[in-house]
């Protein structure tokens, strides 16, 4: 008897024979449509893979694709400035948006690429990455309707029932709650599409936060909620955001719902960033922790909310874009707001020493400005619950949400 503890493949009562692919040739004598390389090294050891391995890189290296350089402070961002003038590049993957202040600039260098790269000028933009862009009279309108009926007729709700919400009013969903789902596949896959729409609908942005909280195990009452944001996406196909140029002040509004999450507790920030009128940035997400207060959730969700401010404004630096006036953040509680102004640290708040230590810097060097907003005109407050038809219009408005209006020529260029 063996009483050896390591444990072997006769222990686990394996028989069936161990294939090895010891070397080049009998590697070669594999059929590669069934067993593919898992590792770079073992990739090398197959004369068809060396091969093709040999030939896309001997393809980059002519057309100089690859060069050792410096990470941007942007991966995907490029910038030259022409004396008073300004390109910008956006790259993502083989898709390339070029816009600026120097139109002659932007042809020299579209030539310029097209010398060293493959590449097709498709003209002003108007669609990148599933976003439908469009000139109006006051600047630009984003949406992503045809991607909403694709997503429409893929779970076959194109003749469905369209609802004034994307959820109920002040409603949580609950980790068990009925029936599991019979199809978690399907499930995955529309709740995965929908979280590519927020993109340009910040109105879904919460309900689609809540459905993804069940991914692993949906119940059928969940499926039941992610209908209804469909049945909302139908009633507001045509819907998007309205982008106009205006003075250049940068402005947030931060909100937190304490602990209404039935599940466990954890309350949720919402945030949003306007530059000028336009929303640039939002965001509904679950706290890390929970808070012993409304005010320790209020104020996490301030230093949420002041660091998005911060990478933005780095972002604005990098553009060489002068902002008018310091950054505002927006918060309806009083405490939350007293305690980024106040130097004392009490016992109370030692447990959030780190998020009131960054808030309370932001403030104290005036890159910063926290102000008081009533709960009424809290433009966040539609990223943190359900709200009432009339309430949710109304945010949707603050929101610069609605329909496209009439397409005019120019603007930037897709390639």
């Amino acid at each position: 008897m063996n009483l050896h503890p390591m444990q072997t493949r006769s222990k686990s009562r394996i028989i069936k024979k161990k294939v090895f692919l010891a070397s080049v040739h009998s590697a070669a004598e594999v059929d590669l449509t069934t067993i593919e390389p898992s590792t770079y090294k073992s990739a090398l050891k197959v004369p068809v893979w060396y091969s093709a391995i040999q030939e896309k890189i001997v393809a980059l290296h002519s057309q100089d694709t690859w060069s050792l350089v410096d990470l941007p402070p942007n991966k995907n961002l490029f910038v030259k400035y022409v004396g008073a003038g300004i390109v910008i590049l956006l790259l993502y993957v083989d898709d390339i948006i070029i816009t600026g202040s120097a139109a002659a600039t932007i042809q020299q260098v579209i030539a310029q690429l097209t010398k060293e790269f493959e590449l097709k000028d498709l003209g002003p933009l108007h669609f990148f990455l599933g976003i439908q862009i469009t000139r109006t009279a006051s600047g630009l309108f984003l949406s992503q309707e045809k991607y909403i009926q694709d997503l429409l007729k893929k779970s076959d709700m194109l003749d469905s029932k369209p609802a004034v919400t994307p959820c109920l009013p002040y409603n949580w969903l609950l980790k068990d709650d009925g029936q599991p789902f019979n199809n978690p596949s399907l499930y995955k896959n529309i709740v995965g599409a929908l979280q590519y729409l927020v993109f340009t609908r910040p109105d879904i942005v919460f309900s689609v936060h809540q459905v993804s909280q069940f991914m692993q195990v949906p119940m059928i009452y969940h499926f039941t909620a992610v209908k209804r944001i469909l049945r909302y996406l139908k009633g507001s196909l045509t819907h998007g955001i309205r982008y106009s140029s205006g003075e250049l002040i940068l402005k947030a509004f931060s909100d937190a719902d304490w602990a209404r999450n039935p599940n466990d507790r954890w309350s949720t920030t919402g945030l949003v960033v306007f530059l000028g009128n336009n929303p640039i940035a939002w965001s509904s997400k679950k706290q890390q922790t929970v808070s012993r207060s409304s005010t320790e959730a209020e104020y996490r969700a301030l230093s949420s909310t002041a660091a998005e401010l911060d990478w933005v404004q780095q972002l604005l630096t990098f553009l060489k874009i002068q902002l008018e006036s310091t950054p505002v953040l927006f918060c309806d509680n009083m405490s939350a707001i007293a305690l980024s102004f106040n130097p004392v640290q009490h016992q109370r708040t030692k447990h959030i020493e780190v998020d009131v230590h960054f808030v309370r810097e932001q403030v104290a060097h005036k890159n910063l400005l926290v102000q008081f907003v009533s709960s009424s005109e809290q433009f966040a407050d539609i990223l943190t619950k359900g709200l009432s038809s009339p309430l949710f219009t109304t945010h949707c408005s603050n929101l610069m949400l609605g329909s496209s209006q009439p397409e005019l020529e120019g603007g930037c260029k897709s390639i």
